[in-house]
């Protein structure tokens, strides 16, 4: 709890150096290039099996506001199923034009092997990209027309080395999953993004909706596929290097969030187990470095906060224990102790959310007040896939980049394509909802021995258990009952369009 408890101060920290710092966020930039000068810019869409999702994707791309003599779209594919087909036929009818939309300068690269992932596709499609500057988006974006020449500006300033915007959400209203996962990435891009970049400490590129200087790429040793997360590697070693980052808070850019328990939790594992691979990676450099403390020590907290899952465990395993051994304690042992460590590892996850969602919307963001339970519950959750991966990472035990499904789904009602690409995670769910059985064994003690103020805690270990597993193994199962039991097109259209 102790341990638990200086990550939740850390989360107060984030919240004061947001507000500290106000001063310093990044607005218009200081500088700009002369219209007839505009740098040339490569957009890679780095794809792996995204047959739903493809033509949106190219479509915005393709209507992005910049010149086009200095503009060229790379689609880095290494699909292994029919995406192939829909992908390549997509780029040759943009290629060629169509009534409405003039032929593009887009190009078509696929890989007969994995090799690297992601960091793989891109390092292989900078070999032929012609850009200064290279922006990469993931297959559930959607960048608006106006993204690039409102980032690109930025680079005026020849030590910006790269500039993060803002993600959004396409399917925020979806369910209330989706409303959960949009809160947790507020936090994250309001308050950990700003609250960095703000304070002028390390922070990282999110692996999309996003622009490289392509020369910082190189000059800080290319990408790397030893980490899952060779987003964050990347910043890490192109920031040591000297290179300044910038995030633009008000520059937005909508994506898709994952509509099904499985996949949302294959995503964080994938995300806590990249950044322990990186930490071990990039802590001693950073370390060894010049960089002063404050951004040493920020550093630490930022690719470390994933040991939290492995702790949440023992904390798990050990609270039935703890309540009766210390059945004899009394009010002021519980104002002494536990109400502290409550507030400072608990109560500072529901503020940080809190203050997220006033910064965003202040007229609306009372009702967040309503997630709150969920939002915590669903971090509980987490715990087993989450340790698993980090414990991995701890062991040096390497594993595939498993991608996040996207189907290309909006609005509430609107019937998914999941089962082509829906993997179910085996017992794990089953030790969640057992796991779940045990705190509510908990519960049941702590009301009889009128250890009522843990009530509310252990309430939320309950919830969150039951909510991931049930969801975990029910996903699906009702589908044939959804609305109007539509037929759907193996493609997301008639392909040869």
């Amino acid at each position: 709890m102790v341990i638990l408890a200086c990550y939740g101060i850390h989360r107060y920290q984030l919240v004061w150096l947001y507000y500290h710092n106000k001063k310093n966020a990044s607005k218009d930039p200081p500088h700009h290039f002369p219209e007839d000068q505009l740098p040339f810019v490569t957009i890679q869409l780095p794809i792996f099996n995204e047959q739903f999702v493809i033509d949106r994707l190219i479509e915005a791309c393709c209507r992005l506001d910049y010149p086009r003599d200095h503009f060229e779209i790379q689609v880095l594919d290494d699909s292994t199923d029919e995406t192939t087909t829909v992908a390549r036929q997509i780029v040759e009818r943009y290629a060629a034009g169509f009534p409405g939309m003039p032929p593009q300068p887009i190009h078509y690269l696929h890989r007969s092997n994995r090799r690297g992932y992601k960091a793989g596709a891109l390092e292989e499609g900078l070999r032929t990209a012609k850009g200064e500057f290279v922006a990469i988006f993931d297959a559930d974006f959607v960048p608006p027309p106006q993204w690039v020449m409102q980032v690109i500006h930025h680079f005026a300033e020849p030590e910006i080395g790269m500039v993060q915007t803002r993600w959004t959400h396409l399917n925020r209203n979806y369910s209330f999953l989706t409303q959960v996962e949009a809160i947790l990435l507020d936090g994250h891009f309001v308050l950990e993004h700003g609250g960095r970049s703000r304070a002028g400490v390390f922070f990282n590129f999110n692996g999309t909706a996003g622009m490289w200087r392509r020369k910082v790429i190189a000059d800080a040793g290319g990408w790397q596929h030893d980490t899952l997360t060779e987003d964050t590697d990347l910043s890490y070693r192109a920031q040591l290097k000297g290179w300044k980052f910038k995030y633009l808070q008000d520059v937005e850019c909508p994506a898709e969030l994952p509509i099904e328990m499985t996949a949302f939790k294959t995503q964080q594992a994938r995300w806590a187990k990249g950044l322990i691979q990186t930490s071990k990676k990039i802590l001693p450099r950073v370390f060894a470095s010049n960089a002063p403390f404050r951004t040493k020590l920020e550093a630490w907290y930022h690719l470390t906060a994933n040991i939290s899952y492995p702790l949440m465990i023992v904390l798990s395993t050990l609270l039935m224990p703890v309540m009766i051994i210390r059945s004899w304690g009394g009010w002021l042992q519980m104002l002494l102790i536990d109400f502290p460590l409550f507030f400072a590892s608990t109560m500072s996850i529901s503020s940080f959310y809190l203050v997220s969602q006033k910064e965003l919307y202040p007229k609306t963001w009372h009702k967040t007040f309503l997630y709150l339970p969920f939002l915590m519950s669903l971090g509980v959750g987490l715990t087993i896939t989450n340790t698993k991966a980090v414990l991995e990472a701890l062991l040096g035990h390497q594993s595939a980049f498993a991608r996040t499904p996207k189907y290309s789904v909006r609005k509430k009602g609107e019937k998914s394509q999941a089962k082509v690409y829906r993997k179910r995670l085996g017992i794990v769910p089953w030790i969640e909802m057992a796991i779940g059985c045990y705190f509510t064994f908990t519960v049941w003690y702590a009301v009889t021995t009128e250890n009522f103020f843990t009530v509310p805690f252990l309430l939320l270990f309950v919830l969150g258990y039951w909510y991931t597993g049930l969801l975990s193994l029910l996903q699906g199962r009702f589908e044939r009952f959804s609305v109007g039991n539509q037929e759907m097109h193996e493609k997301p259209y008639p392909v040869g369009i």
